[in-house]
């Protein structure tokens, strides 16, 4: 039974939409223009994702030593990422609230997205308190609890109203390919990556897809579907100890390596 967060934050399909997420943030100026001027996905392709997951998962799993040290590290690698507006740029600030709120808003969606794709329909009870603990990613950070939209109706017009605003322009459109074509990297990722930017491109909403420019045909339609017809057929006939695995890596990683199962989103 799904009563909450918990319940579904440590499943590893979630990372299938990985990319998904990623584009849509950077498609807001506002976090791209950041990530193009302070981060190197070219060099370090990896780098994001895990910083992402390992906050999440201590944010839902981890223990207090655990929290304080990722957040600790979230604003270090935040703090010089800003810039005042000027001719040539808007201007950005990894602790703007409203930046943080797409992010996580990105994360939200994403998360539930895939899951569905993979486990079914959530009842509306649980997904109502998936949506109200979601909350939690931000307010972590800088994000005031406020400015999570209320509930998942409101969060709708907020996303439907934000998704119409988003234009990848040239430097999100250089981020997605350096994350999608890395030419550095381990062997093992760049094997991955044609699976990868199928699921990507599948997951994006129609006009994102076409404004990064990603290949899609009716053969990548068919070969989406079928993708996802087969995790939805074997993933969840996996051992936890295998679903699970990507939480417990990362959160190994950080120290103290104190995780309390089953805990539940800290309040």
């Amino acid at each position: 039974m799904i009563r909450g967060l918990a319940d579904i934050g440590a499943e590893g399909v979630l990372l299938a939409g990985a990319g998904r997420a990623i584009l849509m943030q950077i498609a807001n100026p506002a976090v791209g223009h950041g990530v193009a001027n302070h981060s190197d996905f070219a060099d370090r392709p990896l780098d994001r994702l895990r910083a992402t997951m390992t906050y999440v998962y201590a944010v839902i799993y981890g223990s207090d030593e655990q929290l304080a040290a990722v957040r600790r590290a979230v604003n270090r690698a935040h703090a010089p990422v800003r810039r005042e507006a000027d001719g040539d740029s808007q201007g950005y600030n990894a602790f703007d609230a409203e930046s943080q709120l797409w992010v996580v808003a990105t994360l939200y969606d994403t998360a539930v997205t895939v899951y569905e794709m993979v486990h079914g329909a959530l009842d509306d009870d649980a997904a109502d308190r998936i949506y109200a603990e979601y909350a939690r990613i931000g307010t972590a950070l800088q994000l005031p609890a406020d400015l999570w939209p209320a509930d998942r109706a409101a969060f709708a017009e907020y996303w439907n109203e934000s998704l119409r605003k988003l234009q990848p322009d040239a430097a999100a459109r250089r981020i997605s390919r350096d994350l999608l074509y890395p030419t550095k990297g381990p062997i093992l990722l760049k094997l991955t990556m044609p699976l990868a930017r199928l699921l990507t491109a599948g997951l994006l909403p129609e006009e994102l897809r076409e404004g990064f420019g990603l290949r899609w045909s009716g053969r990548h339609r068919l070969g989406f579907d079928g993708t996802m017809r087969l995790l939805s057929a074997t993933y969840p006939r996996l051992p936890r100890r295998v679903r699970h695995w990507p939480k417990d890596h990362y959160l190994g990683q950080l120290v103290p390596a104190e995780v309390r199962p089953g805990r539940g989103v800290r309040g």
